[in-house]
């Protein structure tokens, strides 16, 4: 997984670099505009580095714990479309995810100049993403998918290729003969047949609407625990969309396909993971961390980071990918 980890941490940089240009007048802002708005006092202000494109924070105060995200940049919108569900699946008695704290004219989240801020009960516990940690993952993710939505406005995931199209655009500006561009055209003919089938299968998936639920998108790198009790958090890119964009990850390997179809029988989702689909989601995902590199998001050199989404951790998710048979409609 350290082509996920390189890419959080990167972000995490940005954010944690944000955070360290604030000075005590801002501080002393950010903490009255919460007081006034949530009603929450305040006893203890201090980082809380788990932002990807947030600055995020921790409050302490007499009624407890809290998480406080705060986000000037454009991927805020999905942070406020994300708020009702959260609301509605913590009232239906999901109790492992952040729940959002309501401003005192009942609101899920409050405007700072011209960014969005958000509070949420506090998650204690670090992220602990191993093999041995995916049957509670996947327990976690089968019980939210249980919880019918009703009502409530979710983004809906289209199957297409539009992430291999913004990895293109990407490549097509940089510096030609730069050393990404090397990189990458090193791989070029397996890129271009890779796109190929990332279209054909994004075709085919499109011919079946059924089994869509609240998914996360990046359940293990958000999965936390103290050791008593796990959780899932950071659920800004919430859709409606099949398991397999949360299964896809692990879900290439037999064990971990047994593991994620035994815990949505055990919570009552009807519903068995889809060959085409685990394929779909493992072009789709590498191309859209390939077009996050390009545009910046990076730690490092991002030749080497480049090389490594290639020919590193995503490598056999990639391989088993290709080996699937697009003309079986039996998967």
């Amino acid at each position: 997984m350290g082509g996920l980890s390189v890419l959080a941490a990167s972000r995490g940089e940005a954010s944690a670099a944000l955070i360290a240009s604030r000075d005590e007048a801002w501080l002393q802002r950010l903490q009255d505009r919460i007081r006034h708005d949530f009603g929450l006092p305040i006893t203890g202000f201090t980082v809380a580095p788990r932002g990807w494109y947030a600055e995020t924070w921790r409050i302490t105060s007499p009624a407890g714990d809290y998480f406080v995200k705060l986000d000037f940049t454009g991927h805020q919108q999905r942070l406020r479309e994300s708020l009702p569900v959260l609301d509605h699946l913590s009232s239906q008695g999901i109790n492992f995810i952040p729940r959002p704290i309501r401003t005192a004219d009942d609101r899920l989240f409050a405007d700072l100049d011209d960014g969005t801020l958000a509070v949420f009960d506090w998650v204690p516990g670090h992220n602990a993403e191993t093999d041995q940690t995916k049957p509670a993952e996947y327990d976690l993710l089968a019980q939210v998918y249980a919880v019918p939505l009703g009502n409530v406005a979710i983004p809906r995931f289209q199957f297409s290729g539009n992430t291999a199209s913004q990895f293109l655009a990407r490549w097509a500006g940089l510096e030609r003969g730069s050393p990404v561009d090397r990189v990458l055209n090193a791989h070029r003919e397996i890129i271009e047949r890779r796109i190929r089938r990332l279209d054909r299968l994004a075709a085919i998936c499109r011919g079946d609407e059924s089994g869509f639920y609240a998914t996360h998108g990046d359940a293990g790198g958000n999965f936390m625990t103290d050791g008593d009790h796990c959780h899932i958090v950071d659920w800004d890119e919430i859709q409606l969309a099949p398991p397999e964009r949360d299964a896809w990850v692990m879900c290439t390997k037999p064990w971990a396909r047994v593991l994620f179809n035994d815990a949505l029988k055990r919570h009552g989702v009807d519903y068995v993971l889809k060959t085409e689909r685990i394929a779909y989601f493992c072009y789709h995902m590498v191309f859209f961390y390939l077009a996050e590199v390009l545009s910046g998001w990076n730690k490092t050199d991002p030749a080497v980071e480049v090389q490594d989404l290639l020919e590193g951790w995503s490598k056999d998710r990639l391989e088993w990918a290709d080996e699937v048979d697009l003309d079986d409609n039996r998967h």
